[in-house]
């Protein structure tokens, strides 16, 4: 039998690094070579099973809206996603690992890796399962497919949904003033509808117990086939798309360093608030 080859590595610690690690294994009792591969496995897993998330709905919520991460930054973390910009400045849809920014306008925009967000769930989307609906579906139908390919409720998973919707329903929210939360910001705004267009819905569904986390269930936004138009994704009728949905078991959540952010009451339930803002 093969035995398993080890690599060996000769490093040198910087002071503060090495009380660190010494007072790590003071701690747990594990061995400093446990310790080491265990913070290697964490930085070089495997990124396309985890959905990265910086702030939480709960935080726009209560208008935590300054963006904190950049564009840049967030790609790092996922070639595929959505959420908004500093002050809830239209919606985002990130595919293919370009950006698209939907402002006011109901017009999608690229935006340059500078920009900032202060909200946004990403992940590097690989497709686990596929199903085509080549007939007219309502939203509801469309999602109730969905639904029979999750093999469970109790994770993450990333939805690309594409081809020729006969009806497409979305809105984007227009730039706010500092603290404005979602909920006031959604009052009023914009809406736009679609006849007859080719384009992708980008999403996430997610476990009812994050609830406050990300929006429980779907979250979807919409852009068209050419790039030019899209939004956050209130309704839909498909006529012959590709279903294709991203199982990610793996969950991180980074926090703003913002003072909205900091100091934000987020003990509050916005659950009945969130639903009626996706409807």
């Amino acid at each position: 039998m093969t035995r398993p080859q080890h690599l060996t590595l000769r490093v040198h610690l910087p002071a503060a690094l090495a009380r660190q690690l010494g007072a790590r294994r003071k701690q747990t009792g594990q061995s400093l070579s446990a310790i080491i591969v265990q913070a290697l496995e964490r930085l070089l897993g495997d990124e396309d099973q985890t959905v990265f998330q910086t702030s939480t709905v709960n935080a726009l919520m209560e208008g935590a809206s300054t963006g904190d991460m950049t564009m840049g930054e967030l790609k790092t973390h996922g070639d595929f996603g959505l959420g908004t910009f500093d002050g809830l400045d239209g919606e985002m849809i990130e595919l293919d690992g370009k950006v698209f920014q939907v402002r006011a306008d109901g017009h999608a925009h690229p935006v340059e890796d500078s920009t900032r967000t202060p909200f946004a769930t990403v992940s590097f989307f690989k497709a686990d399962e596929s199903a085509r609906l080549d007939r007219p579906y309502g939203q509801a139908e469309m999602l109730a497919t969905v639904a029979t390919m999750l093999p469970s409720q109790n994770i993450f998973h990333a939805l690309r949904i594409e081809g020729r919707f006969d009806y497409v329903k979305t809105r984007a929210v227009a730039k706010q003033d500092k603290s404005v939360g979602l909920e006031q910001a959604a009052r009023e705004e914009p809406v736009f509808e679609f006849h007859d267009v080719e384009g992708t819905i980008v999403g996430f569904f997610t476990p009812d117990y994050l609830r406050g986390v990300n929006v429980p269930g779907y979250h979807l936004h919409f852009i068209t086939a050419d790039r030019s138009a899209g939004g956050h994704m209130l309704d839909c009728r498909v006529a012959d798309v590709t279903i294709k949905i991203h199982h990610t078991p793996e969950f991180e959540l980074g926090t703003p360093g913002t003072e909205e952010f900091l100091k934000a009451d987020l003990s509050r339930d916005h659950t009945a608030a969130i639903a009626k803002i996706e409807r």
